[in-house]
């Protein structure tokens, strides 16, 4: 590197660069390269530059490098007037010179969305504008776009524009777009969860991970929590809205012209589930259209949620069962089970609820939030299982212990996980009792509907 960078200067000394000269380009390209790397991104600047201006074509690195260096002279120059119209036009270089990876697969939509958050960002252009590019991005290739800060601020970016009465931004198109962008975060932790859920099993079975396995491991973590971050902030917006006096209204308005529209039914059942606003008789209207166009493994389920309505829980657990008959994905599947594990939980039904957790669990080691479910159903028996104070404060170490578990499989989960746990351990026998009861390692038994057992620590 010192060898291209003495080299660099002798020739900068001489004479300055012809336009038409490109010679120097690929020694240039070595010098800011290793700059970059170790983030001198000053020094990076010079070198870069040439390249850019003579030789735009010559390697993608000039444009994943250059964003990072001109994200860095934005934040540290006290005028940036000149550097952020820089940084935009970078965007459009890159797509002109590099629009697909080495791969031949294209990184369009990751450029795109790129490019609208720079401009969000620095204020570059009115939010019409920074949203026009966002949605290029999510339409013509959603598939490069997974960049979970990008697809929070492409909502969001509508959302300010709704709420700024924008006449072209209805409450209608606000909740499309909202699904839009929820299925894709859905989809991008699916791909997330396969590759924990890989890793789970091998470590469950005791195997030894190989490096490439802890490095996808620790990647898909890091991603995990950065999609269920944004993914939460993206469902905090959308909730001001979505109560059910705006939901019921909307989709009553439009009923008649989607009936026939199984995408639209499906949405809008499941968010009416999702806000709580079964009980209104348009629900029975979405869920009966839905399965008299198309029968699934959906139709099914919100079946089985008006017969709990009615308080036929028989028939309930029948639509229910017939739901993950017809459900063939086991990340869907999962998803069904965990709902029906809700709805048992809060009906008081604690052992067919942790039942159907648990076979969540089976279709998807790295759901989390299943173990968290668990644990509260144990933590809500703390009075009803063991035969003395002791015993039944015990239950908490089990409750403890189950939401641990929540946070190894599913980090995105790790703080609310470890909340629980020190609130569960706290309320579990203390070491002052142990020693008083001496039982520290002795194994207390539930008989109640727990039906299993949980060591006393050792002091």
């Amino acid at each position: 590197m010192k060898q291209y960078y003495i080299l660099f200067l002798i020739l900068s000394s001489l004479a300055p660069l012809s336009a038409q000269d490109t010679s120097e380009c690929p020694a240039n390209l070595s010098i800011f390269a290793e700059f970059a790397k170790v983030k001198n991104y000053d020094s990076a600047y010079a070198p870069w530059l040439e390249v850019k201006t003579h030789c735009p074509d010559l390697n993608a690195a000039t444009y994943l490098y250059g964003e990072r260096i001109l994200s860095h002279k934005i934040k540290t120059a006290e005028d940036k007037s000149t550097i952020i119209p820089e940084l935009i036009s970078l965007y459009d270089d890159w797509l002109a010179y590099f629009p697909s990876d080495r791969r031949g697969k294209s990184q369009k939509g990751k450029i795109l969305a790129a490019k609208a958050q720079a401009m969000f960002d620095h204020n570059a252009a009115p939010l019409n504008e920074v949203y026009a590019v966002f949605d290029e991005a999510f339409i013509s290739d959603i598939e490069s776009f997974t960049n979970p800060k990008g697809l929070y601020n492409y909502f969001k970016t509508l959302y300010t524009m709704y709420k700024n009465g924008s006449d072209n931004v209805t409450m209608d198109v606000l909740f499309s777009k909202y699904e839009d962008v929820s299925e894709k975060f859905a989809y991008e932790n699916q791909k997330l969860s396969k590759t924990l859920d890989r890793i789970i099993k091998k470590e469950d079975a005791g195997e030894l991970l190989s490096s490439k396995d802890k490095r996808s491991k620790k990647v898909a973590e890091i991603n995990s929590r950065a999609n269920s971050t944004y993914s939460n902030n993206l469902d905090a917006i959308i909730s001001q809205e979505a109560s059910c006096d705006n939901l019921i209204p909307l989709y009553r308005s439009n009923f008649d012209e989607n009936k026939m529209n199984e995408k639209w039914l499906k949405r809008a059942a499941s968010r009416m589930d999702a806000k709580e606003c079964s009980d209104d008789p348009l629900f029975v209207e979405l869920v009966e259209a839905l399965h008299g166009l198309s029968p699934s493994a959906d139709s099914a389920y919100y079946l089985g949620i008006l017969k709990d309505k009615a308080g036929k829980s028989s028939e309930a657990i029948a639509f229910y069962e017939e739901s993950l008959t017809m459900e063939s994905d086991l990340y869907r599947k999962a998803d069904i089970l965990y709902k029906i594990a809700t709805k048992l939980k809060k009906r008081g039904l604690k052992s067919q609820s942790r039942k159907y957790a648990l076979r969540a669990l089976e279709n998807k080691p790295s759901m989390g939030k299943a173990y968290v479910l668990i644990a509260s159903l144990y933590a809500s028996s703390a009075n009803d299982c063991g035969n003395n104070q002791f015993e039944k404060q015990a239950v908490y170490w089990l409750a403890s212990q189950t939401a641990r578990r929540a946070a190894t499989v599913d980090p995105s989960l790790n703080k609310t996980a470890q909340k629980l746990e020190a609130s569960y351990s706290g309320r579990a026998p203390s070491k002052t009792d142990i020693f008083t009861q001496g039982k520290a390692g002795e194994q207390i038994r539930f008989d109640c509907w727990i039906n299993a057992s949980v060591t006393v620590p050792n002091l």
